[in-house]
């Protein structure tokens, strides 16, 4: 049963999608100090490894990845969770 990994996809693309929006993403990074970005790193590394185990796609975490590592640029930062809220609400929606 791929239960951990599903969960862990929906919390995370809510997170992403959260942090997407433009004027409310980037006040909740910046005011928390950069900590969500670290904690979505996180979220998205256990992700991949459960993703991993239970041979389901990766590729929502590995732009998550990607997001959190560049999420202080505002632009490319707002687009990239973006991209992972979509792609990670896709996967943890498939069967497999």
């Amino acid at each position: 049963m791929d239960l951990p990994s599903r969960i862990i996809k929906w919390v995370t693309g809510g997170l992403e999608a959260l942090l997407g929006i433009p004027v409310l993403g980037g006040t909740l990074i910046i005011s928390l100090v950069w900590i969500p970005l670290i904690a979505m790193l996180i979220l998205h590394i256990v992700g991949l490894i459960f993703a991993a185990k239970e041979n389901r796609q990766k590729t929502g975490h590995i732009l998550g990845i990607i997001a959190s590592a560049v999420g202080w640029i505002p632009g490319a930062g707002m687009v990239l969770h973006i991209l992972s809220a979509i792609f990670l609400m896709i996967e943890a929606g498939k069967d497999r």
